[in-house]
This record gives structure tokens, sequence and C-alpha cells, in this order.
């Protein structure tokens, strides 16, 4: 068997090795332990171990050091930072509108305000008063007739007519003179709870820096509470039963008196002025009574009435924005880091 050239390493091909057929077969050269190798091993990389983002290498190499990858934040951290940002962005429009923007409404609501009470035919805010206006109630076909006049919170001046429902055919006479005027208390009742109003926002400095929404809600409140009390003294009139209104003072002002069975009765309901007559009727020993009323539009009762209109919706609006704020009492003018919103 031919011997190999080579003394080392056999690299014959591994078919050519094994092959019993027209090639001859080829044995491994043994090698000697103190042989010499003539063929280098193949260069090996070193082992390395990646512990914490730091690969360490076998002794004799240089580390090498990777970048470690960022752990991923958790769904709760995220939404706790979005959260605090969030609330962080509320504080400091809470401090704004307590600073500067409560101020501004409560100027221009009482602005409002006033322009409203110029309106009241009764001395108020720079308001001269005892605007006089005539006014013509009547119901046809002469159930009832009124023509009086008006002024400030009072009737002054009127001549009613009207028809008995006992008689028919026979109408009822009766004035009012300047000497005793009827007095319209819902007039003044409401230009009273409109100068409340204006004096809880003159009781507010423009220099006072709000440091709750609990203190901008308690001048608020104070502010609408008095704006409806004024609008119902307007809206809603008190109701008398009849033995009431029969014995009042204000009957006292008709000249001639009215029988005893008679009663007439002046007042505001929304924009327009009543007046009402009511006659006792005994029916078979049961006591009824019949009315008849008369209407005029009054056109600054409809002004005032707008203007406290206008004037509560300016409050709701301030009331309901401040009301967002109200969950977190614990914020205060200064305060970056609210309590009640801790992670």
């Amino acid at each position: 068997m031919p011997q190999s050239t080579t003394n080392n390493w056999s690299f014959q091909p591994l078919h050519r090795q094994r092959s019993t057929s027209g090639y001859p077969q080829h044995v491994l050269n043994t090698v000697p332990e103190t042989a010499v190798l003539t063929t280098p091993p193949p260069t090996r990389k070193p082992l390395t171990i990646q512990i914490a983002g730091v690969a360490a290498a076998e002794s004799g190499h240089k580390r090498r050091f990777l970048a470690a990858r960022k752990k991923p934040k958790s769904a709760m951290k995220m939404l706790a930072d979005t959260e605090r940002e969030e609330a962080l962005n509320l504080q400091i429009e809470f401090e704004w509108v307590l600073r500067q923007e409560v101020h501004a409404i409560l100027k221009q609501l009482r602005t409002i305000l006033v322009e409203c009470a110029h309106r009241f035919p009764v001395p108020l805010y720079e308001n001269e008063g005892k605007k006089t206006e005539k006014f013509i109630l009547t119901v046809s076909p002469d159930q009832l007739k009124a023509v009086l006049t008006l002024t400030g919170d009072a009737i002054t001046q009127a001549d009613i007519s009207f028809k008995l429902c006992k008689a028919p055919s026979q109408t009822q006479r009766t004035s009012i003179t300047h000497d005793s005027p009827w007095k319209l208390q819902q007039v003044q009742d409401a230009a009273n709870h409109l100068q409340t109003a204006i004096n809880h926002i003159d009781d507010v400095d423009d220099s006072y820096h709000f440091k709750t929404s609990d203190e901008v809600l308690h001048v608020i409140g104070n502010i609408l509470d008095a704006l409806q009390r004024g609008r119902n003294s307007l809206l809603v009139p008190k109701k008398k039963p009849i033995d009431e209104l029969i014995k009042g003072r204000n009957m006292k002002s008709l000249v001639p008196n009215l029988p005893e069975d008679l009663a007439v009765s002046f007042y505001l309901q929304s924009h327009k002025l009543i007046i009402a007559v009511y006659q006792l009727l005994n029916n078979q020993g049961t006591m009824r009574f019949d009315s008849r009323q008369a209407e005029a539009s009054v056109q600054w009762l409809n002004d005032v009435l707008l203007l406290l209109m206008n004037g509560q919706k300016l409050c709701q609006q301030l009331k309901d924005k401040i009301s967002v704020f109200s969950v977190y009492k614990d914020f205060t003018v200064g305060s970056r880091s609210p309590s009640a919103l801790s992670y």
C-alpha cells in the first residue's frame, strides 16, 4: 500500500478512504504523542457568560460590556404616571381659576346685576326709581276693567269697575287714590334680594386670593340663593285665603270700600300685572267663591327677569366648573403634590 505523503493528519476525502474498488484503501497514520503538530488546531473564540448584561470571558481575554436592555414599564406604572401628570395639570388650572377667572366672572356678574337694578322702578344702585307707567287691564265684554297708574312699587291711582256674579246687570265701582296707594310688595321683595346678591359680590375684595373650591362655592351659593328668591318673588305670587284678602291692609285703600263678600287683589306673575276680583257665594250652606281677572304686560318686568336669569346662568357655569375640582379637597394654592394622589 503506498504511503501517504502527509506525515501528520490525513485529509483524504472520506469516500476515498472508505472505497474498496477503483481506489486503494487509505488508512489514517498514527501520530506519536511527542510529534510536533504542523497543522494548528482551529481557533476557538473564548467562552463568554452573560451575567446582568456583562460578558465575562475566559482569563487572559479582555472583558466586553454589552448594553443592558431597559426593563419595560408595567401597565400599572404607566397608568400611575399618567394620572399623576393629569393631577398636576388639573392643579395648575385650578390655581389659575381661583386667582383669575373667579374674580373676572364675579365682576361680569356684578355688571349684569347692576344693570338689572337700573330696570327696577324703585331706588336701587343709583337708580332714581319712582318710574310712572299707566296700564289698562280689561276683560270683555266689560266684565272687569281697571285703568291704573303704577309708580315705583305702588299703584297710586286706579279706577276699577266689574260686574257681580249674583247680579250681572249691576256694575260695582271703586278706586285707588294718591292718598292711600296700593303697595305691590313683590317689587320691593325682588329688589331686596337683588341688593343682597350684589352685596355678596361686593364682600369679596378684588385682591383676595381664594384658596379652596369650598370658598368659591360658598360665595356662589349665596348669590344663587338671593337671585332665585328674587325671581320667585316675581314669578310665584304668594297665595292667600279669601278671608285674608278681604281683611287685608290694601283693601282699605279702595274708595269706596267694597262689601264684605268682595275682594280685589293686584299682583305680579312673570312679566304681567294682574288684577283679580273675588266674590264669596253661599250655595245652600256651602261657601265658594267666583273670580275674574285681567292682565297687562309690563316691559321692565320682562327685562328684570331676563337679566336675573342671565346672572343665574353665569353663576351656575362657575359653580359647575369649580365643582370639577371639589373632588380634590386637599388641593390648596401652591401645593404641587396633593396627598390625595400618591402612588
